[in-house]
């Protein structure tokens, strides 16, 4: 497996090691690996991205299958030990296309590249031994219980614990299962597409606007996506932006808004009359914003680099809708960044709440009386959650003088959504595996007019 003496295991090595250091998401470092050999054969390139996401995908899975055939737990091992181990019991485990013998002997010689010659016997007896007793590992018992869920999905225990008791059994698992599938990439109609693209779109569950990509990986060479005909936005992502209630010529700000999908929505929705203003805190989020804006040719969008946690005074009531899609815990969203589940933490949990809270006082004092905020996450972490919107609406007030009410979701979202979403509560939970889409978190909130107002 290799295109112009490039070693593509080895690659593939490199790459699952920077994402065990966690400096940078692991879907970006494998496409940034793939940009730069663009020009390797795409059998190649294929199976570089199935090894590392697969890899990834199944870390926890790997490493108790490891457990049970060495004399060395996975935890004590050198990490380029323990990493070329996982990648050859993936291919043991999963890829039929790899013969047995290739999997183990190439992960010896990789041991030998890295330099650790002395370890080639140890990494060929393990791999050896999982090829003769695959047939015979058995999960954790009983079935369905945290434990189990957590080694066949390959999602710390704690987290899964969490979801059964929260979900139940059943619910925790299909959220589990679902981020081993293969997620597809969504795209918003608005404008005119080649007919010779069409094929290359297939309906999506909801909203109307909304289509399917056949293969993501055409969607750079496309016509429709060039000329900005196409934005590319899950579809929990759309409802959002619908259910702000978004009009034309509204003064709209998207207060955390790279990479653009709900920008680009929102400057569409508020039309030529009206305008977004579309702000992140680094020069390399605005870049992206900035992309969307020129591809997608809207006038009425702004890009400002500005940091959502400080106040700007100038803004005070200025805005007729404020969407604040903010920093989370990812958990939505596992399917499409496996690395989410390993880097975890109840503290990371805790101070991304604070941060929330932080920026959510901030987004509603830009909010003009009358006016809407729309809360979103793409986590199902109620802590990020219901409990926020609690949060808002009675710590507010004492805040800050300004009051807001949730407000009935159902009027703005597609039909499968409005029957899901009670009235009263103002908000609506997406979950992985259980609706078709990502996990995702939205809550309308009207800010009402009192005294402080004048």
């Amino acid at each position: 497996m290799s295109g112009q003496n490039v070693n593509v295991r080895l690659l593939a090595l490199e790459t699952l090691l920077e994402a065990e250091r966690g400096d940078r998401q692991s879907h970006l470092l494998i496409r940034d690996v793939l940009d730069k050999y663009e020009w390797l054969p795409e059998r190649d390139r294929a199976f570089f991205m199935r090894l590392c996401e697969g890899t990834l995908e199944y870390r926890l899975q790997l490493d108790y299958v490891i457990d049970r055939f060495s004399n060395v737990p996975s935890g004590k091992q050198k990490p380029v030990i323990r990493e070329i181990l996982r990648m050859g019991v993936y291919q043991l485990l999963y890829m039929d296309a790899v013969p047995d013998a290739a999997a183990v002997n190439e992960s010896v010689r990789l041991a030998g590249k890295k330099g650790f010659a002395s370890l080639r016997g140890f990494v060929n007896g393990v791999l050896r031994a999982v090829s003769r007793g695959r047939e015979q590992i058995r999960w954790p018992e009983p079935p369905g219980s945290p434990e189990n869920l957590s080694v066949r999905f390959s999602v710390p225990v704690w987290l899964v614990s969490r979801w059964v008791s929260e979900y139940g059994a059943e619910q925790a698992e299909s959220i589990c299962a679902s981020f081993q599938e293969r997620r597809p990439v969504t795209v918003r109609v608005r404008g005119e597409i080649p007919p010779e693209e069409a094929d290359r779109l297939l309906p999506a569950p909801w909203p109307e606007e909304a289509r399917v990509l056949t293969d993501p990986r055409m969607l750079s060479s496309m016509k429709a996506f060039r000329n900005g005909a196409l934005a590319v936005q899950d579809i929990s992502s759309m409802a959002a932006v619908r259910a702000a209630g978004i009009r034309p010529g509204d003064r709209v700000l998207d207060i955390c808004a790279a990479p653009g999908g709900k920008s680009v929505f929102a400057a569409d929705l508020a039309g030529p009359e009206g305008s977004v203003t579309a702000r992140d805190l680094t020069d390399a989020k605005c870049a992206m914003l900035e992309e969307n804006r020129q591809r997608c040719a809207l006038a009425n969008l702004q890009i400002e680099k500005a940091d959502a946690v400080l106040f700007r005074p100038e803004d005070a009531g200025r805005f007729d809708v404020v969407l604040a899609d903010l920093p989370c815990s990812g958990y939505g969203v596992i399917g499409r960044k496996p690395d989410i589940r390993y880097h975890a933490s109840e503290e990371k949990e805790r101070a991304l709440v604070q941060l929330q809270r932080q920026i959510l006082v901030n987004a509603a004092r830009y909010v003009r009386p009358g006016g809407t905020l729309l809360y979103s996450t793409c986590t199902f972490h109620r802590e990020e959650n219901e409990e926020q919107v609690r949060w808002i609406c009675k710590a507010l007030p004492e805040e800050t003088g300004i009051r807001l009410r949730p407000d009935d979701l159902r009027p703005y979202l597609p039909d499968p959504l409005a029957e899901m979403s009670p009235a009263e509560s103002g908000y609506l939970q997406l979950l992985p595996g259980i609706h078709p889409c990502d996990g995702f978190f939205m809550a309308r909130m009207v800010r009402e007019q009192t005294a402080f107002d004048g």
